[in-house]
């Protein structure tokens, strides 16, 4: 960043595609999720009578609940149906060459527009014992960088040269991130070793999983806004 390296790489590429414009790329999960999200809001707004805000509130509850109630029956059923063939070839596969790990999380990501899609569906395949750490790790960073595909074609659509400039520097933040840090061996174990030691304590104790979350997205971004705004 204080170099602009990134800023001037991503003005060169961003060059490249100065013509593009009128993309639009639907993600098919927002096409399989929306019917259920339509019928969930019209079945609460018909026998709870709520304000707007208060409606997304308790579709959110909802929400939370379902996805708690999911994870526990794909584990289970991992463990029963699956488990055993699975993990020999994803395990195995993955150990064996980290970039098609990489690669699938990158395309996946890409094609259902969202990182958090895809991390969620490792959860599971991690708690079943399909995948290990050190497999799921070169996924999450593919996913990562597919993650940033939606605002490239976003920033197509707009036909905006900043637009997309802001885009490829995106990109080449996750990419560039990946590509400095995966290689190197030391580098790499630490945040695989942090997510163990995190992963151990909340399960020995839950309320540092609440304490996680709030100081991590609510208490330093809130603490940041308010010391930038000093500032100003």
């Amino acid at each position: 960043m204080a170099t602009g390296f990134l800023q001037r790489l991503a003005t060169r590429l961003s060059c490249l595609f100065a013509e593009c414009g009128g993309i639009n790329f639907t993600s098919p999960i927002k096409l399989l999720t929306e019917p259920a999200i339509d019928f969930i809001r019209d079945l609460l707004g018909r026998f709870i009578p709520a304000t707007q805000s208060s409606l997304y509130v308790l579709m959110l509850a909802v929400s939370m609940v379902i996805l708690f109630i999911s994870l526990f029956f794909i584990v289970k059923l991992m463990k029963t149906l699956v488990v055993k063939k699975v993990e020999s070839v994803l395990d195995e596969t993955i150990h064996r060459n980290a970039l098609v790990g990489i690669l699938s999380g990158f395309f996946f990501t890409a094609i259902v527009q969202s990182s958090s899609i895809t991390t969620s569906l490792l959860v599971p395949l991690a708690a079943a014992g399909i995948l290990t750490i050190n497999g799921v790790f070169p996924i999450v960073l593919g996913a990562n960088i597919g993650t940033t595909t939606t605002a490239i074609l976003a920033s197509f659509a707009t036909a905006n040269p900043s637009a997309i400039v802001i885009a490829f520097v995106h990109f080449l933040f996750n990419f560039l991130g990946v590509l400095l840090i995966y290689p190197i061996k030391p580098i790499r174990r630490i945040p695989m070793c942090l997510a163990r030691n995190l992963g151990n304590l909340a399960y020995r104790k839950r309320r540092y999983v609440i304490l996680y979350v709030l100081i991590l997205f609510f208490v330093i971004p809130v603490a940041l806004i308010f010391i930038s705004r000093l500032f100003h």
